[in-house]
């Protein structure tokens, strides 16, 4: 597929009389890899589960992968799409093993029940596990996984389908120091893999943004400071209007880093 992977125009969402998201206009394209970032309540999961046709916006245009939410199977359109989020987490069946997880993505379900799967599929599942540092953790059960451990487990599922679009909900959040940095690391090299999806990363901080992504998202309170070249987005500026303090911003080695200026 070429061209525009997911657009947005004028998006809203309201629940409760509260505006979740508000007139946000945005374009992510074929092989670009998005950073939305903002401090909480400012309606980046919103806007994710909108990109994973799991939310219907309250007004406004939404196009993912060529398809209109609203007028389209979302059905067949979200096994085009990977994920990974805690609330995918939560829902993984007790006593489910890491393999049934990552292979039960095939099929866009949690819990193996009596599918059959090709040798190429179980191989290709082994494979992602492999390369993002799984290798054994193969026949254990997702419940006894550290966090760091789940959050790597996770990415391998969201990519098993082979999907056009990865979206990735604050993938580091809860992991110690060793842990970011080796999610980090590897999430780096997958933004570098020209045969990697499109991507979508939602983070709360500049130290989690990986090398190699190319486009960042400013939310708050639901509306959009700023979007466009990573580099002309992570500014003191707009950083600091991001986050409601006066914020300095560093780039080191292809990773960012702010700090407060009080």
């Amino acid at each position: 597929m070429d061209g525009e992977v997911l657009q947005l125009r004028g998006v809203g969402v309201r629940r409760d009389g509260a505006s979740l998201l508000r007139d946000v206009t945005w374009t992510v394209s074929e092989g670009e890899r998005w950073v939305v970032l903002g401090p909480n309540g400012a309606g980046k999961t919103t806007l994710l589960q909108i990109a994973a046709a799991m939310l219907y916006p309250t007004e406004g245009k939404v196009e993912i992968l060529e398809e209109e939410l609203g007028r389209t199977d979302v059905f067949e359109l979200r096994p085009r799409i990977g994920i990974a989020s805690s609330s995918v987490a939560e829902k993984v069946p007790a006593g489910e093993k890491v393999i049934d997880l990552v292979l039960t993505a095939s099929y866009a379900i949690l819990g193996r029940w009596q599918e059959e799967y090709e040798s190429t599929d179980v191989g290709r599942a082994v494979a992602l596990l492999e390369a993002l540092g799984c290798t054994d953790l193969i026949k254990r059960t997702f419940s006894t996984l550290s966090e760091g451990e789940r959050k790597r487990v996770q990415i391998a599922r969201a990519l098993m389908p082979d999907p056009e679009l990865l979206l990735l909900d604050e993938p580091a959040a809860g992991l110690d120091l060793g842990g970011r940095e080796d999610l980090v690391a590897r999430l780096a090299a997958l933004a570098g893999d020209p045969a990697a999806p499109t991507m979508v990363l939602v983070t709360h901080h500049v130290e989690e943004v990986p090398d190699g992504f190319t486009h960042a998202l400013l939310l708050r309170s639901g509306g959009i400071v700023a979007q466009g070249k990573v580099d002309e987005v992570f500014t003191p500026e707009h950083l600091s209007e991001t986050f409601g303090l006066p914020l300095a911003i560093d780039r080191h080695n292809g990773r960012w880093y702010a700090r407060s200026l009080r």
